[in-house]
């Protein structure tokens, strides 16, 4: 079996994989606001797994932040109180087996890949789209880092096409905003407003939209037309068999036939054979691909046999 932790801005969840991917348990709490809180509900929630059956060689655990090559927290906004402390070490001390940490967007991208939409490609590229834009990077089933620990990280690279009046980032670094800022929530509903329409979601948007309504309907035509020329740097880069939409947005219907439409236009390529694909695990992704980490820290710390 495997287990995996989800440790997110506000909850703490569990889950219990057997060897086929089947669900044998769940748990959730708020996440406590202290690095000893947080060690001790994760020890707590491995012991309520086990009273329910569910043992693992190793725990998984999924964090918003940037996670070394080493699984050392380098940055996790959210949770300061995690940043710069051996989270690892401390829960293998107190759990006695080894535990491996990734990036959640890591961990969205391997659960996709390992069992999910886009089970038995090669390179599989997931992507975040919601409140923020990032991504995951999985070859050949195991999770790519890299060097600085920012493989897939493609939400906070410059936007692709010139020109526009970009909003600036949280991040501070480029004047025309970052591919987030054109392909977050905030920027299709930014969009819908600009062309005259009436506050609204980006859920609201997509609704509409599937609904008939013309404005919206050009709202997302507009926002698909971002997403490809953005995913078409990515295709020319990474040349992924399959690139996997998550977040809020991914729920959008028409996303998957106008965006494959429009980027080879922007690509290599006039037209692409990488797939698009809506995630098959939603916002359970994260959690499952943080129990699919188990294999890789048990093969890390045993060593070749």
């Amino acid at each position: 079996m495997r287990i995996g932790f989800d440790i997110g801005g506000t909850k703490l969840a569990a889950i219990g994989l057997d060897e086929d991917g089947v669900e044998r348990a769940r748990l959730r709490r708020p996440v406590p606001e202290s690095f000893d809180g947080v060690v001790d509900a994760v020890v707590e929630m491995v012991a309520e797994l086990a009273s329910a059956g569910v043992h693992a060689p190793g725990v998984g655990v999924s964090l918003p932040g940037v996670i070394t090559r080493d699984g050392e927290i380098s940055m996790i906004v959210n949770l300061p109180w995690l940043e710069g402390r051996p989270l690892r070490q401390a829960l293998e001390a107190r759990l006695g087996c080894p535990v491996a940490l990734a990036n959640d967007a890591n961990c969205f991208a391997l659960s996709e890949a390992t069992d999910g939409a886009g089970a038995g490609a090669e390179v599989v590229f997931g992507v975040i789209l919601g409140t923020g834009v990032g991504g995951g990077l999985v070859v050949r089933g195991e999770p790519l880092v890299g060097a600085n620990a920012s493989a897939g990280e493609w939400g906070h690279n410059p936007w692709p096409t010139p020109g526009g009046a970009g909003v600036p980032c949280a991040c501070g670094r480029f004047a025309q905003g970052c591919v987030e800022t054109w392909l977050n929530g905030a920027a299709l509903t930014r969009d819908y407003a600009a062309l005259g329409g009436a506050q609204a979601t980006a859920a609201e948007i997509g609704a509409r939209a599937a609904a008939g309504e013309a404005l919206a309907a050009d709202t997302v035509a507009r926002y698909a037309e971002r997403l490809a020329q953005a995913l078409a740097s990515v295709i020319n880069l990474l040349d992924p068999d399959v690139i996997v939409l998550g977040g809020g947005l991914s729920e959008i219907d028409a996303l998957y036939r106008l965006v494959p439409a429009a980027w080879g236009a922007h690509a290599n390529v006039a037209q692409p054979a990488t797939r698009l694909v809506r995630a098959r695990y939603g916002p359970e992704s994260g959690l499952r691909g943080a129990a699919w980490l188990t294999p890789s820290i048990v093969s890390a710390v045993a060593g070749p046999s």
